[in-house]
């Protein structure tokens, strides 16, 4: 391989390393970030010494980090942002300049500088985006209030993190006596900023979905994937062009198109991409770690890494305990942001550059940062296994249990999810009787629950281990009333693999998702807001003046149809183009033969009317 292109040889590395490593991680239930991150370290300069190009790899794989926040705005509509506003603005703020203020107090009661105290703390307050995010999405935690508060914060740093920079180069004059940016110069880098944001908000709504939709029409996949990746990439260089976070950037275009037609199409083109950015993202942070400063000064490096986790810990905790987070998810929200972030790197690199910390220093902090990275799921590992089962236990004792399931369960029926759903379906089968295990995800539904009297255990049913000890090897019926889309598709998968004799009942919040569980072969589903939208039909057309059985029959017969459409449709309910113009047809067609019907019935309301119907009227 004398003559391969370095990328080439590169790619060969990569690629192996993380096959070998992430699957062995996951096997010894430590998780995908763990696999990364060491394999890293092992091709690494402190490991196998394969790869040397550690920033410039850095920087590339950043860009995983980019698409993960497009992702994730993508899920959010502007009204679910905006609603958001005192999490984001409220509980960010207060876990940053409270980690912030508390670090650097500690650090100058330690005899260290203020002006070292000052960056060290701001950088060290910040948390890792993608390792939160990761985390919460292999354990399902966005939808639980304790997701929804961790995903508000690290949002806020993203936006703290332009002050933080531009405080950097004042903090570095006195040291170089270099002159400090002027006001106009300030002002003239806000306006930027603004004329940016402005751009991008109306940009996403006038420029960029017309754009879509004519690429879309071309019927080009490769195009409209190209597209799709033109959109994130061009948004993040006009961030970086006036010193905004890209992820920032993304997060904001994702938002902006949540509510566009091609909001799934952009999620699955998008997805390959950021999977294996993000992989490549944390395996630059494993070659990142420097173990020559960490040899060096091993004592210092451990000091650092231990105070700045638990002083972040005594105020995140406490935070927590102050926005009156459930107990069980305390621990996990409060380590998801405790570990430094990806955005210190940039800090620490900037403040060395401006001459207010030592090339040394900087280093210290650098490694003390990736060290952070790499304990945080390790430790996470350990809460799992060890502290939540004795926080479980603990609390049945003291008082009503919002425990995981830890007994065998033996009850013939199996409810995931216990929201307005899974309470109906339980009450009718306790009524009947028959015993029911009951999987909820959200400690506050657990606790309210059971304060009513039901048996609910607190777990994710998307979990084998929790599935094994809730009796699906003997239950006979599994109902899946979860809330969330994937997570429900990620338990009939689960249980088809595992369980295939149990049988799945599930509830389709929208038509994509029947789809996509019909396509799993899953066939007693339930559209959540079908039966009950033609009841509400139904009493509509009574006032109107029909007759109870007239707008019964008119109902029943838009059911039947609708049902048959579906399977009509199903095959196609990938093609866009195609399923339009079938969902077109067919209601064409059912207008016309319910006008039909009306008109027949309207005749035959005329000849009864007048007294002509004679013996064609009692026919």
């Amino acid at each position: 391989m004398e003559h391969a292109p370095v990328w080439l040889i590169n790619s060969l590395i990569y690629l192996s390393a993380a096959v070998i490593a992430v699957p062995l991680s996951k096997a010894l239930g430590l998780g995908a970030i763990i696999g990364y991150l060491a394999a890293g370290i092992a091709i690494g300069p402190w490991g196998a010494g394969w790869v040397s190009n550690v920033e410039d790899i850095l920087h590339f794989a950043e860009f995983g980090v980019v698409l993960m926040l497009f992702l994730v705005g993508l899920e959010l509509e502007p009204r679910r942002l905006w609603s958001l506003r005192r999490s984001i603005f409220g509980w960010g703020a207060l876990q940053v300049l409270g980690c912030a203020v508390l670090l650097m107090l500690v650090a100058m009661a330690c005899g260290v500088g203020w002006r070292l105290s000052v960056v060290g703390a701001l950088g060290l307050a910040l948390s890792s985006t993608a390792i939160a995010l990761q985390v919460m999405g292999e354990r399902n935690l966005m939808p639980t209030q304790s997701g929804k508060a961790a995903f508000s914060i690290l949002l806020f740093q993203d936006v703290a993190a332009i002050p933080i920079l531009a405080l950097l180069p004042l903090l570095g004059v006195a040291e170089e006596g270099k002159q400090a940016l002027e006001p106009v110069g300030y002002a003239w880098a806000a306006i930027k900023i603004i004329a940016v944001v402005l751009g991008i908000v109306l940009g996403g709504r006038l420029l960029v979905r017309p754009l879509l939709r004519w690429i879309a029409r071309s019927r080009t996949p490769e195009i409209f994937t190209a597209a799709a990746l033109l959109v994130v990439v061009g948004i993040s260089a006009l961030m970086l062009l006036v010193g905004l976070s890209m992820a920032l950037g993304a997060f904001l275009a994702g938002v902006l198109l949540a509510e566009s037609e091609y909001r799934h199409e952009l999620e699955t083109d998008i997805e390959p991409f950021k999977g294996l950015l993000l992989g490549l993202f944390f395996i630059a942070v494993g070659m990142r770690i420097d173990f020559g400063v960490l040899l060096a000064s091993p004592g210092t490096m451990a000091l650092v890494v231990v105070g700045f986790l638990l002083v972040k810990a005594v105020v995140i905790y406490s935070l927590a305990r102050y926005v009156q987070l459930p107990g069980p998810e305390r621990p996990v929200f409060t380590l998801l942001l405790a570990q430094g972030g990806e955005f210190a790197f940039v800090v620490f690199q900037t403040a060395a550059g401006a001459h207010v910390l030592s090339a040394a220093t900087a280093s210290l902090l650098i490694g003390a940062v990736a060290v952070s990275m790499l304990l945080s799921p390790l430790v996470l590992v350990v809460v799992d296994r060890w502290l939540l089962p004795r926080f479980a236990a603990r609390s049945a004792k003291n008082g009503p249990a919002i425990d995981e399931i830890a007994e065998p369960q033996s009850a013939p029926v199996i409810i995931a999810g216990f929201g307005r759903y899974g309470q109906i379906v339980g009450r009718v089968l306790l009524a009947e009787g028959i015993g029911a295990t009951v999987l909820e995800h959200d400690a506050d539904m657990v606790a309210a629950t059971r304060s009513f009297g039901y048996r609910v255990f607190f777990g994710d049913a998307s979990r084998l281990d929790l599935l094994r000890i809730a009796g699906a090897q003997t239950a006979k019926v599994l109902v899946v009333a979860v809330d969330d889309v994937e997570q429900s598709l990620a338990i009939v998968d689960l249980v088809q693999k595992h369980f295939p004799a149990l049988t799945i009942v599930a509830r389709a919040r929208n038509v994509t998702h029947w789809n996509q569980l019909r396509e799993r072969n899953v066939t007693l589903l339930e559209r959540e807001l079908f039966e009950s939208s033609l009841r509400s039909a139904r009493s509509v057309l009574q006032v109107l003046g029909q007759s109870a059985h007239a707008a019964r029959q008119s109902t029943m017969r838009f059911r039947q149809h609708n049902l048959e459409l579906l399977d009509a449709m199903r095959p196609h309910f990938k093609d866009r183009s195609k399923l339009i113009a079938a969902a077109k047809q067919a209601r064409q067609q059912l207008e016309e033969q319910m006008a039909q019907e009306r008109a027949e019935r309207d005749k035959h309301k005329r000849t009864d009317w007048s007294g002509q119907g004679g013996e064609d009227g009692a026919f």
